[in-house]
């Protein structure tokens, strides 16, 4: 399940359960409408438990949107999935968030 909270100028999406091409259609509208609504989001991928390449394409997606429409985007709480997929492909840089990966 997906949730999200506003606070003033902000938004908080969190992102919950597989991040996957079954997926990507459902949370796509979902993520532009938050960057159209506010000029900072933050995105909580925490409970996600899965993550394929048209989940990353969606992330890649929604930063490109974001810089586009120049609003603060920040990928925070990374999963497991997340970070092991993130680091397989080499995309920390691209996303410009730091990585906290536990020993």
């Amino acid at each position: 399940m997906n949730s999200s909270s506003s606070t003033g100028a902000a938004a908080l999406l969190r992102l919950d359960g597989e991040l996957n091409i079954y997926r990507a259609a459902e949370l796509k509208p979902q993520l532009m409408q938050a960057l159209d609504s506010v000029p900072q989001l933050e995105i909580d991928l925490s409970g996600v438990t899965e993550i394929d390449t048209s989940g990353v394409q969606l992330l890649m997606l929604t930063k490109r949107r974001a810089q586009a429409l120049q609003r603060e985007l920040r990928l925070t709480n990374h999963s497991p999935a997340v970070v092991e997929v993130i680091e397989l492909l080499d995309l920390a840089a691209y996303f410009g968030d730091p990585l906290i990966v536990a020993a």
